[in-house]
């Protein structure tokens, strides 16, 4: 008999887990239908690849050309080093990306030093909400300031006597420091918004650990570097081993609006090249080719990631 209770017991036990795991489910179907119609149903974009397609007609109605697109850029010397230029672009820029994503977790430690509530609010804010601004009315306001004609930077040099009206600096079109100036404008952008991530796994951290600390003398920078950094590493290798893995995707939208004739070489990444063959171009077969290629690359990089993660932290990163 008491057996027989037990069964029931690890019975109903079973059932109200299956029931409690169903509506778990439910509750996630709306966004998994968000996925798949946002994100699995537009692949059905790839089949221009292996197509000669041509705005204007239909897809089918075009010539079927298999993998014509994917061996061009491996049999045209030109498009060759155009890929070859494009992703030197994007590894630099994705590199020195990597190189300075220390810098939110640092910004959120000393966020969080700061006593004042409301002070260290109003810092959050102030640097969270450049991260909702377009990059279309970011470039305004660059251009504004460092225009050859117009911009505020010139005019006010030309006003001090520094340079002569005739010897303007093009701030826009200088291609020397174009890497460097694109970062800088991406890390003031990003800073407040990046650092959210790091601002909640500090609140996360037990204060018993810091009255223990302080009862054993130790100062403010003691208790940075010995329990909020640490305690914050492992968000920021997580975080660092995704970045790895999106080492190809730039996005477009910031390249595109500082591009010019002056300095696209240097400026246009992935994204953008698939962008100015597809649309601009009118190449969209090969455009849909060579974001296929970066997209099944990404992939692999990921996976790679993973497993690196795995081998050094002992945890998978999904």
């Amino acid at each position: 008999m008491s057996l027989t209770k037990t069964s029931k017991l690890r019975l109903k036990g079973r059932t109200a887990k299956q029931k409690a795991g169903f509506r778990l489910f439910l509750l996630t179907l709306p966004f998994l239908i968000v996925i798949f119609i946002f994100s699995y149903v537009p692949l059905f974009g790839w089949s221009y690849a292996f197509f000669d397609f041509k705005a204007g007609f239909k897809l089918f109605d075009t010539n079927f050309v298999g993998l014509k697109y994917f061996k061009i850029p491996f049999s045209n010397a030109i498009l060759r080093a155009d890929i070859f230029r494009v992703v030197r672009n994007t590894l630099a820029m994705s590199f020195l990306s990597l190189l300075t994503s220390v810098l939110p977790m640092a910004f959120a430690v000393f966020l969080a030093e700061i006593h004042s509530k409301k002070y260290r609010k109003t810092v959050q804010t102030l640097t969270t909400i450049p991260n909702f601004i377009s990059w279309v009315l970011i470039y305004s306001v660059v251009w504004s300031l460092f225009s050859l004609n117009d911009g505020f930077i010139n005019n006010v040099l030309v006003q001090i006597g520094a340079i002569a009206d005739d010897s303007r600096i093009n701030f826009l079109g200088n291609t020397d420091h174009v890497w460097l100036t694109m970062l800088g404008y991406q890390i003031w952008k990003g800073l407040g918004w990046n650092a959210i991530m790091y601002i909640s796994a500090i609140t996360s951290i037990d204060d018993e650990m810091y009255e223990a600390a302080a009862i054993d003398g130790a100062g403010r920078f003691s208790k940075m570097y010995y329990i909020t950094i640490p305690g914050l590493l492992p968000t920021f290798f997580v975080l660092l081993m995704l970045s790895i893995g999106n080492l190809l995707n730039n996005g477009m939208e910031q390249y595109y609006v500082f591009q010019t004739a002056m300095n696209k070489d240097f400026i246009e990444v992935l994204d953008l090249y698939v962008y100015n063959q597809g649309i601009r171009g009118n190449n969209i077969s090969y455009a849909t080719a060579v974001g296929m290629l970066k997209s099944m690359i990404s992939l692999i990089l990921l996976f790679v990631a993973n497993r690196l993660s795995k081998t050094v932290r002992g945890e998978s990163i999904f």
